[in-house]
C-alpha cells in the first residue's frame, strides 16, 4: 500500500528528528554536555515553524483570514529557529570523551535537519500565499521572510534574544534591534550577517524548488 504524500512527509521528518536525537543522546551518554542538551531544545524549536506554517496553510484554505494572519505572524516569529542551528557549527571543537568526527556528524545532522524543517514550512506558506494572491505575492513573501529570518539569526546568535522575547519584551527587543544598526559594538554589523544568511538561505530554497520541479517533470 502506497502512503499518501502527507504521511511520507511526516515519516521523513520523524526519521530526521529521530536520527538527530539518537546522535545527541549518545553524545550526552559519552559526555554530559550542556551543548548537546541545548541542541535538543533547538531541534524542538525548529519544529515549531513547521507546525505554524501548516496551520497557516490550513486556515488560508478554509478562508479564515484573521486566524491565518495570527498563524502567519507566529510562523514568521519562530522561523529563524529552524536555520539557526546552522550557527551551532561554531561549537565544533575537540572534546575529551568524544571523537571530533562524531561531533561533526551530529552538528551537521542537526543543522541540516533544522534547515530542512524551515524550508518545509516555507513551502507551505509559499503555496498558500501563491494560491490566494498569485506568484508575485508568493515569492515576495518568501524573499521578505527569509531576509527577516537572517536578521533573526543575528539576534539569536550574537545578542542571545529568542522568539519568546518578541512576545514578552517586544519594545525592548525593538529598541535593541534598531540600536544595532546605529552601533553594533563588539558584534558584527547586523546588515552583513542578515544579508549573508538571508541570501544564502534564499538561494538554497530556490535550488530546492528548481530541483523538485525538474524531478516532478521528469
Amino acid at each position: 500500500m502506497q502512503l499518501s504524500k502527507s504521511k511520507q512527509r511526516l515519516g521523513t521528518v520523524a526519521l530526521l528528528l529521530l536520527w538527530c536525537i539518537a546522535l545527541l543522546v549518545y553524545w550526552i551518554y559519552l559526555e554530559s554536555d550542556s551543548l548537546a542538551v541545548g541542541m535538543l531544545w533547538n531541534l524542538f524549536l525548529a519544529v515549531i515553524p513547521l507546525a505554524w506554517g501548516a496551520a497557516f496553510k490550513s486556515a488560508s484554505a478554509q478562508k479564515r483570514p484573521y486566524l491565518a494572519g495570527v498563524f502567519f505572524f507566529l510562523w514568521l516569529l519562530f522561523l529563524p529557529n529552524a536555520p539557526y542551528i546552522l550557527t551551532d557549527l561554531l561549537h565544533l571543537k575537540p572534546h575529551p570523551q568524544i571523537p571530533l568526527w562524531y561531533l561533526l556528524a551530529a552538528l551537521l545532522s542537526c543543522a541540516g535537519t533544522g534547515t530542512m524543517l524551515g524550508y518545509l514550512s516555507l513551502l507551505d506558506v509559499h503555496a498558500a500565499v501563491e494560491e490566494k494572491w498569485g506568484a508575485i505575492a508568493g515569492w515576495s513573501t518568501v524573499a521578505g521572510s527569509i531576509l527577516l529570518c537572517g536578521f533573526g539569526i543575528y539576534l539569536g546568535r550574537f545578542l542571545r534574544w529568542n522568539s519568546w522575547d518578541a512576545l514578552a519584551h517586544p519594545i525592548h527587543l525593538l529598541r535593541t534591534a534598531i540600536g544595532q544598526f546605529i552601533d553594533s559594538g563588539a558584534h558584527p554589523h547586523p546588515f552583513a550577517v542578515s544579508s549573508i544568511f538571508g541570501i544564502g538561505l534564499f538561494i538554497g530554497y530556490l535550488a530546492l524548488r528548481v530541483f523538485a520541479t525538474s524531478m516532478r517533470d521528469n
